[in-house]
């Protein structure tokens, strides 16, 4: 089976293929031809992901499922959420967002946080399906790792004593939000191909 991940990000796009593994063949944007920005105006992660999956399949009319994802911090009552690849501006820099999470995060000894992914797949299905994924973990008081992207080296998950950063991808593709969600339409998929 083939399915398009609606996403621009070579490292999300990686991990997917990493997870699914050869269960299903998961294409770029680029391979169906689809080279423009993909529109994320919603308020919530489920309204991202959606609104990315649907466009991706009215303009190109192939199966796929689009993701959205938030690093959802406690103490900052769960900022930056919906706005966490924008968090210090539109021009969407790693390095700026974490800084500026750290900023405002300052002293505060209540460092727990979560990373919650959702995933839309469209074109299966009448309706929309959502996959959710969801980690638990602590924000560090400094960059740790050079593996990764986005808040990977300020991230460590629940149990665990390395950052997301600090992971080779098959240990994170075992354990992170994304995973869990990718994890959850895999298995639906190889329900749905099941022979009856």
């Amino acid at each position: 089976m083939k399915l398009c991940f609606a996403t621009n990000n070579k490292h999300k796009l990686e991990e997917a293929k990493d997870i699914a593994g050869k269960n299903f063949e998961i294409v770029s944007l680029e391979e169906i031809n689809c080279f423009e920005e993909l529109p994320e105006t919603r308020p919530t992660l489920e309204g991202n992901s959606l609104q990315k999956a649907e466009y991706v399949f009215q303009k190109y009319n192939v199966p796929c499922f689009a993701d959205d994802t938030g690093l959802e911090v406690e103490a900052l009552h769960g900022e930056p959420g919906v706005f966490s690849a924008r968090y210090a501006g539109e021009h969407k820099n790693s390095g700026d967002n974490i800084a500026l999470l750290l900023k405002n995060l300052g002293n505060n000894l209540n460092r727990k946080a979560r990373f919650r992914t959702i995933i839309t797949l469209i074109g299966l299905e009448e309706k929309p399906l959502y996959f959710e994924g969801e980690v638990p973990g602590i924000i560090t008081a400094e960059l740790r790792g050079k593996s990764g992207f986005g808040y990977d080296p300020i991230f460590i998950p629940e149990g665990y004593d390395k950052t997301y950063a600090e992971m080779s991808l098959q240990e994170k593709s075992l354990l992170s939000h994304r995973a869990i969600a990718v994890k959850k339409l895999e298995q639906y998929l190889r329900r749905r191909s099941a022979p009856q």
